[in-house]
């Protein structure tokens, strides 16, 4: 049976971490200033080990450094630590969090070309405690054509992590370990988003609730079924989200349901609205957790990057 599709008034209703005798403008500053002093909302229980993920669709302006950026700081809120790596030159989701990532800057660049430890380059997020970040910068660039010639280039962004001290198991690391590594990939299937499918275990896939929606992902999951037969067999496309839904068009709801009927319990409940607020918080250098944390766009992901931690934890 087709599960239903959750609308940010559902959500709203459901949201019980605040007092309710707070005025809405009381509630938003609360949580706010909860968000940036690291304090969770909620504490979910952490994985036993890292968990690494790839976002990636060849598409577009499907919502995909957007949905990894609030999807990072929801997480956060509900007692995650978490990293993220932008792996686009454009360096958006590096924008979205506030991280210097002008030319000169260490960046996923070094990590890849030279070989830079992850550790000396990763930064942590000014606005939310938690939240550490790899920064891109547009010398990421020339990065697929300086790596051509190098031996296994598409495992580089694999041992990058993997020798981050903080990833890892319980027993290895402890509790300082990252619970969840975000790769933010270019909207290509190039040489840098195969390194981020090498180095992940789990995609999640942002798919906008448009006509054009599965136009493309065909490919997209032939090259996953390649990199998992011949480089990586622990990948998995193990989340959808539908982004810029609108309940209001049966659009919307026909591409949501014949994206469930494709990927069935793949798909996340929650699917995210399209938001002014969620369009506007990158011009202020910041994710709509922080900017508006009380809006539809807010509550639909923290409510996304819920069932991301408990379906995990069913499953592990």
């Amino acid at each position: 049976m087709v599960s239903q599709v959750r609308t940010a008034a559902e959500l709203a209703e459901m949201a019980d971490h605040f007092e309710d005798d707070l005025t809405p403008l009381a509630k938003a500053a609360q949580a706010t200033v909860m968000t940036r002093q690291g304090i969770p909302q909620e504490y979910l229980d952490r994985p036993e080990s890292t968990r690494v993920f790839v976002v990636a669709n060849q598409k577009g302006g499907v919502g995909k450094t957007t949905s990894t950026v609030n999807l990072a700081a929801a997480l956060t809120q509900l007692g995650q630590r978490v990293l993220v790596i932008d792996l686009d030159p454009q360096g958006n989701a590096s924008t979205a969090l506030n991280i210097e990532h002008h030319r000169g800057v260490s960046s996923t660049y070094d990590a890849l070309v030279e070989g830079t430890p992850l550790a000396e380059i990763a930064v942590e997020c000014p606005e939310i405690s938690g939240l550490w970040v790899v920064p891109a910068t547009i010398d990421l660039a020339g990065a697929e054509i300086e790596l051509v010639s190098v031996v296994a280039r598409e495992g580089r962004l694999k041992k990058a992590i993997l020798g981050h001290p903080r990833v890892g198991s319980r027993a290895e690391v402890g509790n300082e370990r990252f619970d969840y590594v975000l790769i933010d990939c270019p909207p290509s299937l190039g040489l840098l988003t195969l390194n981020a499918l090498v180095a992940a275990a789990e995609m999640l896939i942002p798919i906008q609730a448009e006509y054009y929606a599965l136009e493309g992902l065909g490919q997209l999951l032939n090259t996953v079924d390649m990199v998992r037969a011949h480089l990586n067999q622990e990948l998995a496309v193990s989340t959808i989200l539908l982004t810029m839904y609108d309940g209001r068009t049966r659009l919307a709801a026909g591409v949501a349901a014949e994206v469930r009927e494709h990927f069935g319990d793949q798909v996340l409940n929650t699917a995210i609205p399209r938001s002014v607020r969620v369009s506007e918080a990158p011009s202020y250098a910041q994710t709509v957790m922080t900017y508006d944390p009380t809006s539809p766009g807010a509550l639909c992901y923290l409510e996304a990057a819920r069932e991301i931690v408990t379906r995990g934890s069913i499953g592990s």
